[in-house]
């Protein structure tokens, strides 16, 4: 696979999971409206998608040596996957309870973060539990911080 490919690939799917979910996260902590957690997640399908896209061509841009086709290439490999991965997300909000929805989308990203780690580790021949834990570890301090933040959100606006 290219390497503009694989930029945008790996850039989208670990942005999709990540800001998904703890926006996802926070939302319902913070809300736990089925509706108001729905519309985040079309938002960062589109707005965030197009945002990490436009991040990606500019420093690839800023690189000065990468021909413009393989800018453009990991331009909209990294808008791709990102609106997809992040998209995904709904689905369980679609058709689950909330609180289960959001258990499911955890375990979702984490798998998703998994598999693309232990593909970053091959083929850098390092142990794939290294790799692994460490995207996990952050993945899941982004979950805990997030439902924090929500819950201090819903309880300072139910206080006024």
């Amino acid at each position: 696979m290219k390497t503009s490919w694989k930029t945008g690939i790996s850039f989208g799917l670990t942005s999709g999971v990540i800001t998904t979910l703890g926006l996802m996260v926070g939302l319902h902590s913070g809300t736990h409206s089925r509706a108001i957690v729905i519309g985040g997640i079309l938002t960062i399908a589109i707005a965030d998608a197009m945002s990490d896209a436009l991040g990606i061509h500019v420093s690839e841009e800023s690189k000065n040596c990468v021909p413009v086709s393989q800018v453009w290439e990991a331009t909209l490999a990294t808008f791709a996957a990102k609106f997809v991965v992040s998209a995904t997300f709904v689905v369980p909000v679609l058709i689950s309870p909330l609180d289960q929805a959001i258990v499911i989308s955890i375990v979702w990203g984490l798998f998703l973060l998994t598999v693309l780690s232990f593909f970053i580790a091959r083929a850098q021949t390092i142990a794939p539990w290294k790799v692994i834990g460490e995207h996990l570890l952050i993945a899941l301090c982004v979950v805990a911080m997030t439902h924090e933040v929500g819950d201090w959100v819903n309880g300072f606006v139910e206080t006024e």
